[in-house]
């Protein structure tokens, strides 16, 4: 078993501007494509009825819109950025060649340092988080970082059985010193057992025939889970201890969108209430992968299930296996840098 853990507090970093965009067409889960009877009922079961689609756009370009979003909402220009970073999609639209740089492109953002990172499924967003900390805390003339994501799945068949449906989606995270939402605290632990659970074979078959699939279901459902499950508890003890704070201060916590059955798994494995933006966007949005937490979040601050200097924990798990959590501390909209 090989195991890593990475946790870090200390320098300061918040979200100065969010961005997101969801393609207008909706997809009901009826016409979600599932391959028999079981798969069906499994998809039926989910919480999720529908999900924002179109195959027309690219993960670059779901990325580009939700970047151009942020950006204006920070009367900022694109050429003005220090650093971009994407978190790299499933799947790119051709071998060799940069979507990163594709994007930095056509946004026109000439001057910013441009790289890529991924490799842990939904749990990615929080290497790119801990890059832009990273990036800020060495370099006092870096500005802003901005950290983007195009969530498309990895292969035409949107259900991945038995856990979930993807949708579409872009996101973008202006990272700064200051902002409305403040990164006090990241943690994130890695099992390299499970690396292969979930994977596409795409070798020598024709796209339509690609296919989400799970090696061992009964290690996901299962071992997988109880671990999750044991990994999550201790990250979190460990979270509030180093913090110095207990239950009590946390104000909402937040997860990925998986499955209801998924929301129930955590809330009983932790103690805890998700907040009810989760299974809102659940419902409406399906998966969309390192998106998930922080538009649950945004759903959230905008329903005032969050008060102004409250503390909210993000958990983010990916099958590969991967864990994360994040403490964050939301502030009124004026501090936004």
């Amino acid at each position: 078993m090989s195991q890593q853990a990475l946790r870090h507090g200390g320098a300061p970093v918040a979200i100065s501007s969010a961005a997101w965009y969801l393609p207008d067409h909706t997809l009901p889960l009826t016409a979600i494509r599932t391959l028999d009877e079981t798969e069906r009922a499994t998809r039926d079961a989910l919480g999720i009825e529908t999900v924002r689609a179109d195959d027309r756009l690219s993960s670059v370009t779901l990325a580009e819109r939700a970047a151009r979003r942020a950006l204006e909402q920070a009367g900022l220009d694109a050429g003005d950025l220090g650093a971009l970073v994407m978190v790299e999609s499933r799947v790119q639209e051709t071998f060799l060649s940069s979507e990163v740089t594709q994007l930095q492109e056509r946004l026109g953002a000439d001057n910013a340092l441009t790289f890529s990172v991924g490799g842990l499924g939904c749990v990615s967003i929080t290497p790119a988080l801990l890059t832009a900390r990273g990036m800020l805390a060495a370099d006092p003339a870096l500005d802003h970082v901005l950290v983007v994501h195009g969530s498309k799945p990895a292969a035409a068949l949107r259900y991945r059985h038995p856990v979930t449906v993807n949708g579409d989606g872009g996101q973008a995270l202006l990272l700064s010193r200051s902002g409305r939402i403040r990164i006090r605290d990241i943690a994130q632990l890695t099992n390299g057992r499970y690396w292969d659970l979930f994977h596409v074979d795409y070798r020598d078959r024709p796209t339509a025939q690609w296919r989400e699939q799970c090696t061992e279901p009964s290690t996901y459902s299962f071992r997988l889970a109880m671990e999750t499950r044991n990994r999550l508890s201790a990250m979190l003890a460990d979270l509030l201890r180093r913090n110095g704070i207990g239950r009590g201060d946390i104000d909402g916590f937040v997860s990925q969108n998986l499955s209801a059955a998924g929301f129930t798994f955590l809330e009983d494995s932790l103690d805890i209430e998700l907040l009810p933006a989760c299974r809102q966007n659940l419902r409406s949005y399906g998966h969309l992968g390192p998106i998930d937490v922080f538009l649950n979040l945004h759903t959230a601050l905008d329903r005032e299930e969050v008060p102004l200097g409250g503390l909210t924990v993000l958990i983010n798990v990916s099958p590969v296996a991967a864990w994360s959590l994040l403490l964050v501390e939301t502030g009124p909209q004026e501090d936004v840098a």
